[in-house]
């Protein structure tokens, strides 16, 4: 791929899908990570500075202080307008109505976190007019490592069709600080937790497996090609097969052809 030309294209993607939805500006989370960084400095550069709002929505005694301190200089660098939205006692609200509540429920309480940070995105597009815009990329899309509804839940994905290790190639072409682009990836649902350890495989590693498949080869042949154990070759499968209704609209039950 000429990451020059994707970069022109996801630019003109931008500002082709914001015109069509009769708006001219963008909301995005800014987490501290790389995808959002990119795709901050994607939306600038398509619709202006002005007309992008970044969020940070950290959670107390979680978020590290470094993605505090990294989704703050981007915001400096592109001039953005910033606000920072804890969530913490929205999270506390909701688990505290939740009888059968437990810090012991990591996976339902990290996919609830992802949906309140959805909702508060919403909540300032609807007030300004604007789009959300996603910051998911091609790996985390195939392989469904998202939340539905939660970061899955936006209006566009600009970077949707790059790998992860394509989008440390656009940042790096686009001057994103290396302290963002070289920072161990996290979703930061839970303490401690890093995608590639919780993955069980390397971005670099499952991007090639990834590209072998839509290729056309078995993940077997996939597996022999990159060197990858069976169970790293299995876990990427069972993933990939159990998270396809995410990309999906809900399936509806078909009535019209009944006599």
């Amino acid at each position: 791929m000429d990451i020059s030309k994707a970069k022109d294209s996801i630019v003109e993607f931008i500002r082709d899908k914001t015109k069509e939805a009769g708006v001219k500006g963008a909301v995005i989370g800014i987490s501290g990570g790389i995808d959002s960084a990119l795709t901050a400095y994607l939306t600038v550069e398509a619709l202006g500075k002005e007309n992008v709002l970044g969020i940070h929505m950290p959670e107390l005694n979680l978020t590290p202080a470094e993605d505090v301190l990294d989704a703050t200089e981007v915001a400096d660098r592109l001039g953005i307008e910033f606000k920072t939205v804890d969530i913490s006692e929205i999270l506390s609200a909701y688990l505290n109505s939740i009888p059968e509540s437990s810090a012991s429920n990591s996976h339902s309480n990290g996919n609830l976190k992802a949906r309140i940070r959805m909702s508060t995105l919403y909540y300032y597009a609807n007030m300004m007019s604007r789009t959300v815009m996603g910051t998911g990329n091609k790996t985390e899309i195939l392989l469904g490592y998202f939340t539905k509804y939660g970061d899955g839940g936006v209006d566009f994905e600009p970077i949707g069709d790059l790998y992860k290790t394509e989008v440390k190639e656009m940042s790096a072409l686009l001057g994103i600080p290396e302290e963002i682009i070289t920072k161990a990836p996290s979703a930061r649902l839970w303490a401690d937790q890093t995608d590639e350890e919780e993955l069980g495989i390397t971005y670099e590693l499952v991007d090639r497996f990834l590209a072998l498949l839509l290729e056309g080869e078995t993940p077997q042949v996939a597996q022999n090609t990159l060197g990858l154990t069976s169970t790293q070759r299995d876990s990427v499968v069972k993933r990939i097969n159990a998270n396809l209704h995410k990309q999906k609209a809900p399936a509806i039950a078909e009535l019209r052809s009944l006599r």
